[in-house]
Order: C-alpha cells, then structure tokens, then sequence
C-alpha cells in the first residue's frame, strides 16, 4: 500500500468559492442564452480523507477530490435538472442547450417556478464554517489518531478483547449558487471527525461493540483520540452482562446519542414536502399542541461554526432561525418555495439540494433547546430505561406510530443496576413527545441535529 503524504500544500487544490461562483455565473448565462426563462446553478467542489484502521492496520485510505456542477432550468413552465463535471466552455454551453431542450419534454409545474426576487439573500454572512488546519491533516496524521485511539481502547481493559476499528474522516468543499431570481453567491467549509469502535467478549459467545467519537469543524474542536478511546472502551465494557426485562411501563431517558434519531422523525413530519403530500400526521395541528410545554426546538443555520450551519438555502434565500415547537406548541413547517406554494405560504429558506438534484425541504442544524433539569438528575425515577441505541425503523409518520428496538440500562432508585438489551421501546409519537417530563441542560453540539437529554413520563418496554 503507498501512503501518499497528502500534506503537499503546494500541490494540494484547496476549494475555492470565488471560482466555483464565477463558474455558476458563467453557466447561468449560458442558460438564459439557450432560452431558458430562469435557471438555478449550484456548483460543488471539495476533497475528502478516510482513513479506517483496525487492530493497527489501515484497512482503507481514501482520499478523493470532486468539482460538479448542478443546471435546473424552467421553459415554458416545465423544469428540467442536468449535471457535469466538464467545466469547459464548449461542456457548459452544450449542457446549457440541451437541459433547454430537455425541458421541453417536461410536464408544465406551475408550483417549480423560481423563487420571487424580492425573496433572495441579499449578502453571504460569514459563519465560520473554515478551519484551515482540516486540510493539513495528512494520511500520516489520520493514521496516527486512529492508532491511538484504538490503542487506548484496547489499553483501557483486558476485557476489550477485539476491535471494529478506528476511523478518521476529512471534508472541506466550497458551495456556489447563482440564480436568475437575483442572487450569486458562495462559500466554504471543513468538516474532520474521529470514531472508535472496541469490541467486549461477554457470556455464551456474544459479541458487545461500543463506539464513541468527536467531530467539528475544526481541529482544535476535538477531543484528544486517547479520550475518545477510553470513552469507546467504557461504553462498550458497560453492556457486559445485558439481559432482557420484563414488559412494563416505566419512564425512558434518552442521551443525545438516541434522542438525535427522535428528533430527526419529528423533524420529518414538519417538512412542508411531508405535509402536502399528507404524509404526516401533523398535517393539520399547526398552532396545536404537539408536545409537551418542556419542548422547545429551532432549526438555525445562523450559529458560527456549527455543523448544520449555511449563509443561504439551496435556492438562494437567505438564512434564518425558524422555530417550530415553542413550548409544545407547532408553530410552522418547513417549506422550500415549491411546498410553500403547495401550502399556499412563503418559504421558510429551509432548501436544500444536491448537485444532480432539484430543491427539497432540509433542515441545518436542529436544536431542541436544552431545560432546566441537571443532567445528573434526570435519572432519578425509582425505576426506568435509560437507551443508549435505537435500531430498526418503526415509525410511520402518518400515523405517528412508533416502535424500535433498543438497548441501555435499567435504572432503579436513580442509579443505572444493569445493562438491558433485545427490548423493543414503543408509544404513538404524538404521546411520546406531550409525555416529556424532563429536558436536561446537556446539549451535545458535535452534528446537526442536536438534542439534550430528554425523559418521557411512560413509555411501553417489551423485553421477555
């Protein structure tokens, strides 16, 4: 295997969103030449490293570098989505004619029209999305955290006995949009995270794997790989011994690493897509109660350097907080301009979209607001289920039915007794979410989604 020293910064081709803006303005107007009546650019150019390692080898490294360009064009009322990656005049002209043409094949949309002017982003705010010392991690660096980071796992107890492996991701890319609704505009970001996966040998032959891992934009963000290791190690010892519990009813806690997935569903009911498709059960409670007054959550691409965070949606529109529960309360849906028009309602600057892709409603970072409870109270229920993984996908978001096996800790008198696992957790989402009791102060900021550690009042536990 040769190990190329990817720390050549004379070599290296840092993303550049000057460039990439210039290149979406030179094909925007190639557009509206071939007779388009509006069209949207989005270009993306970035380079990314993994590097996996297990029991102190590399078993992958990775490094690649991409450029694209996304065309959506509107003729006639009918849209029509293209991409390359030939950024040659002669590739960019001929792309621009024959998405027109392709248009033409199209069924009329009236609700894909552009954006309206007045709508756009009107300048790019700097968020802090870069970090200069991401790309000047190298193979050998990568190689370097992992080693130690499986090695403090396999160091911290002789009953780590294997090891998933260690991995190390880096991301930096620089985003372009131009649109003829009246916006050009770009910017760049990084992206670097760390992951430990040791493995436990427990009684009759089972296999107990943990995980922990840091990730943000920037390095100095991080925590050191022999901490994430220890961490990894901890996590996985703690399962030894999990058992199945009798079904019951107790309250159930979730950490921030399960309450991210219960985030994510609800946030998906939200999406404006999901409500005019009458796909979500929430379709026609906004301005209802929808959970309890403890809950609080906000999608906001404005917070410096955080994950999630962006100038402007993939339509151009500017940023902006939108809260969607206030105390319980539904105060909006997500919408991009073409669900909004579906819903009879202005867009939320919530779109998203990839390069080979029209605009979707996506949300940025995702917060459900911390509380007021300390994190070291929360357990105190005389007893309870504490989840430390969610598997499966039982929910349906049309009805709000909601059931997926877990694994975590039986939780009596305030203390965590033993590890639980094969038990299956479930209640309607409507009920999960009103029956929240308690938000801790522990918000955990490493991705997009982000949520403290939540307690619902009862939920059902189906074990043996």
């Amino acid at each position: 295997m040769s190990l190329r020293a990817a720390n050549d910064e004379g070599a290296r081709r840092l993303p550049d969103p000057q460039a990439c803006q210039r290149a979406a303005e030179q094909m925007l107007g190639y557009a509206l030449k071939a007779g388009a009546e509006g069209a949207e650019v989005l270009v993306r150019d970035g380079a990314e490293l993994e590097v996996r390692l297990r029991l102190g080898e590399p078993e992958l490294i990775k490094e690649a570098g991409s450029r694209a360009l996304g065309l959506r064009v509107l003729k006639d009322g009918r849209p029509a989505v293209t991409y390359t990656s030939d950024f040659s005049d002669a590739g960019l002209e001929r792309l621009a004619r024959e998405t027109v043409e392709l248009a033409a094949l199209a069924e009329p949309d009236v609700f894909a029209a552009l954006p309206a002017p007045e709508l756009m982003a009107r300048q790019v705010p700097d968020l802090a999305l870069w970090d200069d010392e991401v790309p000047r991690l190298t193979v050998e660096d990568a190689i370097a955290w992992t080693t130690r980071g499986e090695a403090a796992a396999r160091a911290f107890d002789p009953r780590i006995t294997n090891s998933d492996g260690a991995s190390l991701s880096r991301v930096v890319g620089a985003t372009a949009f131009a649109s003829s609704a009246g916006f050009s505009g770009g910017y760049r970001g990084s992206y670097v995270s760390l992951v430990v996966q040791p493995i436990a040998d427990d009684e009759g032959g089972k296999k107990r794997n943990g995980s922990w891992w840091t990730g943000g934009r920037f390095v100095a963000s991080l925590e050191s790989p022999e901490s994430v290791g220890e961490t990894a190690a901890r996590r996985t010892l703690a399962q030894l011994g999990a058992q199945k519990v009798a079904t019951c009813q107790v309250p159930v806690i979730f950490p921030p690493e399960a309450g991210r997935s219960l985030l994510g569903k609800l946030a998906g009911v939200t999406s404006g897509g999901a409500v005019w498709r009458r796909s979500s059960y929430l379709a026609d409670r906004e301005g209802t109660e929808v959970a309890s007054s403890l809950v609080n959550i906000a999608d906001d691409p404005l917070i410096p350097g955080a994950p999630g965070s962006r100038p402007f949606d993939g339509e151009g529109l500017a940023s902006r907080v939108n809260v969607l529960v206030d105390g319980g309360i539904l105060r909006t849906f997500l919408c991009d301009t073409y669900a909004a028009r579906k819903l009879n309602r202005v867009s939320t600057g919530s779109a998203g979209r990839g390069v080979g892709g029209g605009p979707h409603v996506s949300t940025s970072n995702l917060i459900m607001r911390p509380g007021g409870t300390p994190r070291e109270t929360i357990e105190r229920v005389p007893e309870g289920f504490y989840v430390t993984h969610l598997m499966g996908f039982g929910f349906s978001g049309v009805t709000g039915d909601f059931s997926q096996g877990a694994s975590g800790f039986w939780v009596k008198n305030g203390e965590r007794t033993m590890p639980v696992s094969e038990v299956t957790i479930s209640a309607n989402f409507d009920d999960l979410w009103k029956n929240v009791d308690a938000v801790a102060d522990d918000l955990d900021t490493r991705s997009s989604t982000q949520v403290p550690t939540f307690r619902v009042s009862h939920m059902t536990v189906a074990g043996r």
